[in-house]
């Protein structure tokens, strides 16, 4: 129905730039318009048939089969709080990958896709509290659209219990000994609080100093004042980024970072919903040493460790960026 997935060239041109592509849709009774990432879409189609299943999920009204996989389908609005959606099938699903899994969320109606700047993108107006699902807000044609945290959807849904796995193969002796000497610090830029919390959390079972940021720009603040009290790689051991942020994305975060001569040192890990081949291209384009697809605690872990390693080692985080070939390997785990 929609030509959503351009060619890995064309979507590796974004690097840098600072830009993506913005799906907007509609949902069942809510009158104003929303928006998802392209590059987690994989196709939109007309409302197939749906099997009901006993012992569904009460958001989840049904199953399809699609191109030989079953994917279970998530009544959007519902799960926001509106009401169930009516007239079923009028309406369209959006097939998109987080976390390495496929779901379709049911919309009322898809509109048009838009290349816009993420710096046009906004966190959530303050006051917001915890309770809505947005990550960011953006205005359109004189109206506000909400981005939705797909992520606390999905979670709320079907909670995660990954963040019960066991770290203590990663936090060996060795490992202890440079946390206790060193003590390595971390920064984490995500827009998700649901994603922040989990990150944290596993972070934080390595006995590891934590300092979180809701988007690119504020990490990148956060770097540059750092920076002021010595060697970058000495202040930060690890930057962990989500990609998708209001105001900077993790990939010009990335890039941004490596073109400044004192912040060019520290260690990043892209780590992101986002999964497919289109991102090789693009993490060896922005400049990341890792990229962890979300969310494994463990491989999360390993990756850290890596970088604490290397860093306390002498080892600046810009001379190991990853290639295509590491590249290719990571996104193979997904």
């Amino acid at each position: 129905m929609i030509g959503i997935m351009d060619s890995v060239n064309e979507l590796t041109e974004v690097v840098g730039q600072n830009r993506m592509e913005l799906l907007l849709f509609k949902l069942s009774g809510l009158r104003q318009r929303y928006g998802i990432n392209v590059f987690k879409v994989r196709e939109v189609l007309p409302c197939p048939h749906l099997t009901v299943m006993p012992k569904l999920q009460k958001f989840v009204i049904g199953v399809a089969h699609i191109r030989g996989q079953t994917i279970s389908v998530i009544d959007l609005a519902y799960a926001i709080g509106g009401r169930p959606s009516r007239d079923i099938e009028k309406c369209f699903i959006i097939i998109a990958e987080y976390n390495r899994s496929t779901h379709a969320f049911l919309v009322s109606s898809v509109e048009r896709i838009l290349n816009m700047n993420w710096d046009k993108i906004m966190p959530p107006p303050k006051g917001a509290g915890d309770s809505n699902y947005m990550t960011a807000v953006t205005e359109i044609d004189g109206e506000l659209v909400e981005i939705l945290d797909v992520e606390k959807i999905l979670e709320e849904i079907s909670p995660s219990k990954l963040e019960t796995q066991d770290l203590n193969e990663i936090y060996d002796e060795q490992f202890s000994k440079l946390v206790e000497e060193h003590k390595p610090k971390v920064l984490v830029a995500d827009d998700s609080k649901v994603a922040l919390r989990q990150v944290c959390s596993s972070l934080e079972k390595l006995n590891l100093e934590v300092v979180t940021a809701n988007d690119g720009k504020e990490a990148l603040n956060i770097l540059k004042e750092a920076s002021a009290n010595g060697p970058i790689n000495q202040q930060f051991a690890c930057v962990i980024s989500d990609v998708e942020m209001p105001e900077m994305d993790g990939y010009t975060l990335c890039a941004t970072v490596r073109q400044d001569p004192v912040l060019k040192p520290v260690y990043i890990i892209l780590h992101t919903s986002l999964s497919g081949v289109f991102n090789l291209g693009m993490v060896s384009k922005a400049g990341a040493n890792d990229f962890i697809p979300k969310f494994n605690p463990l491989e999360l872990a390993k990756a850290v460790k890596k970088g604490i390693i290397l860093t306390n080692a002498g080892s600046s985080g810009a001379d190991l960026i990853m290639n295509k070939n590491d590249a290719s390997s990571a996104l193979e785990k997904s």
